[in-house]
């Protein structure tokens, strides 16, 4: 009888100084998972360091390394994607290159799937993170979870293992605008979490920031909600109603007690009252417009320059 497969997706960019490092880690852990073949799908994301060739070293010693050049940098919703395309394992299990995440962990993600869980996911007790930034993660996975009617955790990672019909079910979905912590939610299935201390970053620097969060954030809210335009209609209508009943009683004042009141200053503030909610409404109109612009275009998600070790066509 033969093993069954297990794939680590390893996303990349930049990591010159963990390509060896993570690869080690992992072949350690799969070495003690007997009863299992695994396979390393590295994807570099059109790094600028020396990823790339450190990739390459590795994957032209090791028959089980995945090697997948993307032609430049997709963001970083491409990477995952990619690993996944490229991983053949009956299970896929997502490892960032910078070491942070416990590699011996997968042992206990192992288990979990052995007892039927499809989708398990690493939980982070403690994120090291400014407290802005903590409070900023924090509430916009709890906005996510009102506005979407799904749950993702607040510390919870893209770190886990999935099983083969969720593989599968995450590469049905067509879309280009991803979140891989929602649609991973989104998908369902039998879930579970593990809790987890993540690390300091050892090596390196991180090649996310602010602005990456901010990216991060409007995926999940504008790819997985429409209440930001159902709250804008019911606005309106409040607003039509609310400008109504003032024109009634401002003409009601003018016609019985002569216009005693200097109109410009709360017309002026009318204006730039009504003037900022417009543009605030065509501004998230031209969001969810440009998120259709790029689902309509049928561009792919990513665009592979070259491949080491592969089978998929």
């Amino acid at each position: 009888m033969s093993k069954k497969l297990i794939s680590i997706g390893v996303p990349c960019f930049n990591e010159q100084l963990n390509i060896f490092p993570a690869y080690q880690a992992l072949r350690k852990v799969a070495s003690q998972l007997k009863k299992y073949d695994f396979e390393f799908v590295f994807v570099d994301n059109g790094s600028l360091d020396k990823t790339r060739e450190k990739i390459q070293t590795i994957a032209k010693k090791d028959k089980k390394v995945v090697a997948v050049f993307l032609s430049r940098n997709f963001g970083p919703e491409a990477t995952p994607q990619a690993a996944l395309d490229f991983a053949k394992g009956d299970a896929f299990i997502l490892y960032e290159c910078d070491l942070q995440d416990p590699p011996e962990l997968i042992k206990q993600f192992v288990k979990k799937w052995e007892e039927g869980f499809q989708v398990i996911v690493g939980m982070r007790t403690k994120i090291e993170d400014n407290i802005l930034m903590t409070m900023a993660r924090r509430a916009f996975y709890k906005i996510f979870k009102k506005i979407s009617n799904i749950d993702v955790p607040v510390n919870a990672g893209s770190y886990g293992i999935i099983d083969q019909k969720v593989i599968q079910a995450l590469k049905l979905l067509p879309e280009k605008y991803r979140f891989y912590r929602g649609l991973r939610s989104w998908v369902g299935f039998k879930t579970t979490y593990i809790s987890y201390k993540r690390r300091e970053r050892e090596r390196g620097k991180t090649s996310y920031n602010f602005f990456d969060y901010i990216k991060h954030a409007e995926r999940g809210f504008f790819g997985f909600s429409y209440l930001v335009l159902d709250i804008m209609v019911y606005s309106g209508f409040l607003l039509v109603f609310f400008s109504f009943l003032f024109i009634v009683w401002y003409l009601y004042i003018v016609f019985v007690f002569g216009n005693p009141i200097n109109a410009s200053i709360p017309l002026m503030l009318a204006i730039v009252f009504f003037g900022g909610v417009q543009l605030l409404a065509i501004s998230i109109i031209g969001k969810y417009i440009q998120v259709i612009m790029e689902e309509t275009k049928g561009r792919p998600v990513y665009i592979v320059e070259e491949t080491i070790n592969s089978k998929v066509n």
